[in-house]
Order: C-alpha cells, then sequence, then structure tokens
C-alpha cells in the first residue's frame, strides 16, 4: 500500500538548506497500523507530507496505492489525494463557518464521486460512525475538542480512502478521549484501512504492527512487533 525507497527531502531556505529526511524506506501492507515516533523537528510531520501528496521529496520514489506520487501532476496529485488518502491534523482544521455535517461532505462534494442525494445521509452516517452524529448541525466552536478530532476523523473518511494519515491526533485530547480516538483507529485498520499515525502517545505506539523512530530526518529503528 505504501512503498518508499530512499526518499529524501531537502528544504532550501535563507540560511541554506536544511535536510528534514535522509534516505528513508519503508514498505507497509494494506490494513497495518503504523507508529512514527521522535522528537519534534525529526522529521515526522514531513514523512506524513510526502506520502500523503502533500509535500513532494526532493529524491526517491515514493508509491502510495499504486500511484507513483512524485511523478503525478499537481491537479492529478490534488483528485488523487481527495479519493485515496484521508488526513487528520493535530489542530483538527475544521472549516469554523460549516457545521459539523458539513465539514463532513466537504470532500465529497470536491471529489464528486458519490451520487449528490446520497452525500447528506453518508456524513451522518459517518458521523455516527465516530459517535458525534448528535453534534452534527453544530459550528465546529461549539464542539470540544475530542468532538472536533472525531469529525476530523469522519471527514478523513468522506472518500473512503484506502489510507489514513494521523499527525499527532491525540496531542491535543484529553486522556479519556485520546483512548477512544485509539480504539477509532483500531476498528478502521480491522476494517481493511491502512492507518499512518506520527505520534508522542505511548498507546497508540503499543497498538502498532509496525513502529519506527525518526531521528534527524532517519529512521533510528525499526520494530516489528
Amino acid at each position: 500500500m505504501i512503498d518508499l525507497r530512499n526518499v529524501s527531502k531537502t528544504y532550501h531556505t535563507p540560511a541554506g538548506t536544511l535536510p528534514a529526511l535522509r534516505d528513508i524506506t519503508l514498505h507497509v501492507e494494506g490494513g497495518e497500523f503504523v507508529v512514527v515516533t521522535g522528537r519534534s523537528g525529526s522529521g515526522k510531520s514531513t514523512l506524513l507530507n510526502v506520502i500523503g501528496g502533500i509535500d513532494r521529496a526532493s529524491s526517491g520514489v515514493v508509491s502510495v496505492a499504486g500511484t507513483s506520487v512524485n511523478e503525478s501532476s499537481e491537479r492529478a496529485l490534488a483528485r488523487w489525494r481527495c479519493s485515496t488518502v484521508g488526513f487528520v491534523f493535530q489542530f483538527f482544521q475544521l472549516l469554523p463557518t460549516l457545521t459539523a455535517l458539513e465539514n463532513v461532505m466537504l470532500p465529497m462534494d470536491f471529489l464528486g464521486k458519490r451520487p449528490l442525494n446520497t452525500r447528506r445521509a453518508y456524513a451522518l452516517e459517518l458521523l455516527t460512525r465516530v459517535g458525534v452524529a448528535d453534534e452534527a448541525n453544530r459550528l465546529p466552536a461549539a464542539l470540544s475538542g475530542g468532538q472536533q478530532q472525531r469529525v476530523a476523523i469522519a471527514r478523513a473518511l468522506a472518500n473512503d480512502p484506502p489510507v489514513l494519515i494521523a499527525d499527532e491526533p491525540t496531542g491535543n485530547l484529553d486522556s479519556e478521549t485520546a483512548q477512544a480516538v485509539v480504539a477509532l483507529l483500531d476498528l478502521l485498520t480491522d476494517a481493511g484501512t491502512t492507518v499512518l499515525v506520527a505520534t508522542h502517545d505511548h498507546e497508540i505506539s503499543r497498538r502498532a504492527t509496525q513502529r519506527f523512530t525518526l531521528c534527524d530526518g532517519r529512521f533510528d529503528r525499526g520494530l516489528h512487533p
């Protein structure tokens, strides 16, 4: 499902070049729960962005769900992201002027794959799946952090992507809510979704089928529980 070979990413800044990833090789099968750990600045978010097509690798091969990410045009990549990769961010990134239901419907409207008259019902089904259907008509500001993260997960699943990428998904949640989010990620992998998480959360790390530690843009070690 995810195949990286000798991937590097270098940013060019006024202060000089900044190597964020160095010669990363990674292979992930479909339905795996993969965790990437490491200190802030180690390259975790860059790795997720390269895999998800938000950023392009400077060198190497990035293949996700059969698509060569680095070789795709920007237009093709935007549509590919919408259909193939769901993103969950630490700070939720919900649109503040849209209700929870409308936030979940938005990716369906962008892709246009699902019939228009079914999108509302499917968005409500996803909100039910993550346990916040009662909040469907509320704006994000009226929701707790845990509720917003659940809505963000529902939005990430809107187009049934085979890959879910989460960057510190429990970083702003209390322990009880964080456990509920981790349990939800477990259910997604049980259903066949490939989940890739960057986190400091030991509870998430404990659930991983593969676990890697990044240090200065390199894999420090790989554990295969």
